[in-house]
């Protein structure tokens, strides 16, 4: 599998010439040289995960693929067919199985509703938990893609989150809420974690990919 990481929370997974694509919300730049997308999958319905303009644009080269998402996006999304997943449905997209966790959203503040979101397991292989610190329970992750900036989010928990995942490699997400040195700093303390149980990190620029 072939991952690139986008701007903020938006990845694109590549397996058998077909392309999977996660979380493309206002902070990513449109999405050029798209081929043969199956599906995206969108974990909540906050706007740095999701905008009708990706969308609209990914449905019009490629029209009638499904996008998953909870609830909440169902709702929020609703020009769109969403199709509802919830925690521990396992759905097919292409070459990829899909599996997903969690439920809710962490916590921002408690003035603020808590809403739902779902992690992504894809193939097994690789974790996305969306803005939540879920983890896959019985899942041997060999690419964990790690959030490391966000107004819910305390490093020290980050830390917590990777050394409970135990991933053999991760990389930092969501972090364009980052100066360059708190991301610095966010990516050297992940490092730290990642090392504690023998896996490494990848520092991955949007743009950059890595392959499992």
């Amino acid at each position: 599998m072939h991952v690139t990481k986008h701007e903020h929370a938006c990845l694109r997974l590549e397996r058998e010439g077909k392309t999977l694509i996660i979380d493309p919300g206002t902070f990513t730049l449109p999405l050029n040289d798209l081929h043969n997308v199956v599906a995206v999958v969108l974990t909540h319905e906050h706007p740095d995960h999701w905008t009708s303009q990706h969308l609209s644009r990914i449905l019009e080269t490629f029209p009638n693929i499904p996008i998953y998402g909870p609830e909440g996006v169902v709702r929020a999304a609703a020009g769109f067919d969403i199709r509802e997943v919830s925690p521990g449905d396992k759905v097919e997209a292409g070459p990829f199985v899909l599996e997903f966790f969690g439920g809710r959203h962490a916590v921002i503040h408690e003035s603020i509703p808590v809403i739902d979101n779902v992690g992504v397991l894809v193939d097994g292989e690789f974790y996305y938990p969306g803005d939540s610190y879920t983890v896959p329970k019985g899942a041997d992750v060999k690419l964990l893609a790690a959030p490391v900036g966000a107004p819910w989010l305390k490093i020290g928990d980050a830390i917590d989150f990777v050394f409970a995942v135990k991933p053999r490699r991760v990389f930092s997400t969501h972090d364009m809420t980052l100066s360059q040195a708190g991301l610095s700093m966010g990516r050297e303390r992940l490092t730290w974690a990642a090392e504690q149980n023998g896996g490494e990190f990848v520092a991955l620029d949007p743009g950059d990919s890595t392959d499992i």
